[in-house]
């Protein structure tokens, strides 16, 4: 049987490569996955991407007592798609969608899955492509990659999933998320 795969990019926004969360090495990771998908996109059924999209006043902000500084405000320049990864996602010849999540000023989503509108699209997706694997990555791999596997692997299961490390810069040293993945093991 063939695989079905589906390319989920986590955030790959301004913001995080070079705007006010930066990422430790993310434009590298950016621009060596834009580089992936231009080789590799038409191997995928679909590549989706999940932004960050928040209102002004976003309660994760830290004038809003948060612990975040103001970052990926909708309509923004850093929540902008990363442009490289962006032309190469739209030019790999498969269907590209872009899902939101943090859109409500009163809600923290670090998953994708976390938001009841781009989990239903999300699912969708998978369902309508018969997708059997998904290759996840992203910024910051600690962080949103993290949470959105967690929550992805609750919903669907260990076996799906393959985290693409080399395109998952994370705040932390990537101790986080390599020790969940050692866990699936």
């Amino acid at each position: 049987m063939e695989m079905k795969r589906l390319l989920l990019i986590i955030d790959p926004q301004i913001d995080f490569i070079s705007g006010t969360l930066p990422v430790p090495n993310a434009e590298e990771a950016m621009k060596n996955l834009a580089e992936y998908v231009r080789e590799h996109g038409n191997e995928y059924a679909e590549i989706v991407a999940t932004t960050d999209w928040h209102p002004y006043n976003h309660l994760s902000f830290a004038p809003q007592g948060g612990p975040w500084p103001v970052h990926c405000v909708q309509h923004s320049v850093g929540a902008a798609i990363y442009e490289p990864l962006l032309v190469a996602c739209n030019t790999a010849g498969k269907a590209f969608k872009v899902l939101e999540k943090g859109n409500s000023a009163d809600r923290e989503e670090y998953s994708i899955m976390q938001n009841m509108e781009s989990k239903a699209l999300l699912d969708e997706i998978i369902r309508s492509n018969e997708i059997t694997e998904i290759h996840l990555c992203g910024l910051a791999g600690n962080i949103c990659v993290l949470n959105t596997l967690k929550d992805m692997v609750a919903t669907y299961g260990k076996d799906m999933f393959r985290v693409l490390t080399e395109y998952s810069p994370s705040l932390d040293d990537g101790s986080e998320l390599r020790l969940y993945l050692e866990s699936l093991h």
